[in-house]
């Protein structure tokens, strides 16, 4: 069934576990994703980032996300994740989506809180939720933070809980997507995680709050964020990386002369991705919750 960000967050919020949001590049990531979501009776986010438009497209994918939320048994957000513009923001609105992402992180502080006011103004308009970035999520690559093309010191990355508070109150955001270490793509060295911050932010406005970079931290590492007040988890490199790993092993048990099809490939795929989404899922402690 398809619902919005918000009401499956301030479940989350007030119940205390977290929600995967999982991204969608292909039939079979999107496949693997709800087939865990219905075995585990846990809500989910389905989502795509802007900057997957070089795997495929938004106005391909994004229909076959829709469906895929509209037809299954459990909740399900369909999220554009890290939107790159005011436009394509509008554009996924539009298209369907009940919740979307305006990361302007990079910019100036008032630039970032005028912009992603006009993006709430408009999705709240049509029933859609709106989560933004204030702080900066780093990359693997130390000190470089996602999308801006800037380096920043893990101090300067970090969200301030005062500046998260005036943020929230003049944009009216749903959720909020905080810097406190996390990075996105493969770890290359042991994140330096600050989880008191997040609580600092929450004291400062309780509102659901955002882990962006999220595969690869330690089992107790999420749980403490969550009990801290993050709510949505973002997931994705280490969930495409199952999937290539389940083909790999799959293509290794092979014998030379069996036939070799497609579409047991992309099964392979798919129970390992759908393993690993189970995996996150009752880590985030979302089992169960529907």
């Amino acid at each position: 069934m398809l619902v919005t960000l918000k009401e499956v967050l301030e479940k989350a919020k007030q119940e205390k576990y977290g929600v995967g949001a999982f991204n969608c590049t292909s039939l079979e990531s999107g496949m693997a994703i709800i087939a865990a979501a219905e075995e585990l009776k846990s809500p989910v986010i389905l989502q795509y980032a802007d900057s997957h438009r070089h795997l495929i497209s938004i106005d391909v994918i994004g229909p076959i996300m829709l469906q895929l939320a509209k037809a299954a048994k459990v909740p399900v957000v369909v999220h554009l994740d890290h939107g790159a513009s005011i436009e394509s923001c509008k554009h996924a609105v539009d298209m369907g989506f009940t919740s979307v992402m305006y990361d302007a992180s990079a910019k100036p502080f008032e630039d970032n809180v005028k912009e992603t006011r006009t993006v709430v103004e408009y999705a709240h308009e049509k029933g859609a939720s709106v989560e933004a970035e204030l702080g900066h999520i780093l990359t693997s690559k130390a000190g470089a933070a996602e999308g801006s093309g800037k380096s920043y010191t893990r101090e300067e990355a970090y969200t301030d809980p005062l500046m998260a508070k005036e943020f929230i109150e003049k944009t009216e955001v749903d959720a909020l997507a905080i810097g406190f270490g996390t990075a996105h793509g493969i770890y290359t060295e042991k994140p330096v995680l600050d989880l008191g911050r997040i609580t600092l932010i929450k004291n400062a406005k309780n509102i659901p709050y955002v882990m962006h970079g999220g595969s690869g931290l330690s089992e107790e590492e999420y749980k403490t964020a969550i009990k801290n007040g993050i709510c949505k988890i973002n997931y994705y490199t280490y969930l495409s990386l199952a999937g290539g790993k389940g083909v790999m092993q799959y293509l290794i048990d092979k014998k030379e002369s069996d036939a070799l099809y497609f579409e047991e490939i992309a099964k392979a795929g798919i129970t390992a991705m759908r393993a690993d989404v189970e995996r996150a899922m009752k880590i985030f402690g979302s089992d169960g919750r529907f």
